[in-house]
Parts: structure tokens; C-alpha cells; sequence
């Protein structure tokens, strides 16, 4: 078992592994979504700068990429796990495995090896819930940038 990391041979490993993984993703994106939100924060506060049009594709635009980079940084940590404890066949190309467990696609062309069967759903559940997270403050960024002028002119 040559490049695979096994606590005890049992259940345990695959909890163990995908759990810390879990939670290195978990950090990532918390530090990625609270840059993201300073950033849309000070954008939004500075109204001279540019038109509010021009202000809100901006940030959308910004938001979307920042997203989209740290998704593939997470998916790239979970290739890393497969490819440290020997999840995936050899040969597997790990990122493209990643990606199809991370979001839920699986079209089930790779699968993991038996003792690593439960790293493919935790890395699903890790993926939903921080694509979900992302969601929140994409929808979150929207209704405050589309009430930021409304709030203005009544306050004036």
C-alpha cells in the first residue's frame, strides 16, 4: 500500500482524512469570503469612484472570479488529499476527480478505491456546502447593492 496513509485499516481513515480536509477547505473559503465581503464593503462605500452601473458589474464581475479561483484551490486540496493517501486508481487524473465529486457531478467513469469510498460523498458534502456559501453572499451582494440607492435617496 505504497503512498496511502491508513490510521487503522478501518472506516475511521476515510472520516479522519476527509474531515481535515474538510475543514482546510472550510478556512480557505472563510478567508475568501470575509476579503470578499471587505472588499465589496469599501467598494460600495466609495460612490465617486465610478458610476454605480459601472460599480456593480464590478463587483459582480470581482466576486464571481474570486469565487470561481477558490473553488478550483479547494478542488485542487482534495486532489491533493486523493493523491497522499492513494484514493484514486493510478493513472487517475486527480483534479478531474476532484471536480466531479466536489460538485456533485460524479459521472461515475472513476471511482475511488474501496477503503476510500466515503472521501467521494464527504468530498460532495464539503462541495455543496461551500458552493452554497458562496451562493449566499453572491444573492446577499445583490440585494445590498440593489437597495444601496434606494436607501440613499431616502435618506436625502
Amino acid at each position: 500500500m505504497e503512498g496511502q496513509i491508513l490510521v487503522g485499516g478501518t472506516m475511521l481513515d476515510p472520516i479522519l482524512v476527509g474531515g481535515v480536509t474538510s475543514l482546510v477547505n472550510l478556512i480557505i473559503h472563510a478567508v475568501l469570503l470575509a476579503a470578499v465581503a471587505w472588499t465589496v464593503k469599501r467598494v460600495s462605500v466609495s460612490d465617486s469612484f465610478a458610476p454605480h452601473v459601472l460599480q456593480y458589474t464590478l463587483v459582480i464581475v470581482a466576486t464571481g472570479t474570486l469565487l470561481v479561483a477558490g473553488h478550483f484551490a479547494e478542488v485542487v486540496v482534495w486532489a491533493h488529499t486523493y493523491d497522499l493517501v492513494g484514493a484514486a486508481p493510478p493513472g487517475t487524473d486527480l483534479v478531474y476527480f476532484a471536480f466531479g465529486n466536489y460538485t456533485t457531478l460524479g459521472y461515475g467513469d472513476v471511482v475511488p478505491l474501496p477503503h476510500w469510498h466515503m472521501l467521494g460523498p464527504m468530498t460532495a458534502l464539503n462541495g455543496i456546502m461551500l458552493i452554497g456559501w458562496s451562493t449566499a453572499l453572491i444573492i446577499e451582494i445583490l440585494r445590498r447593492s440593489g437597495h444601496a440607492p434606494a436607501q440613499a435617496s431616502s435618506s436625502a
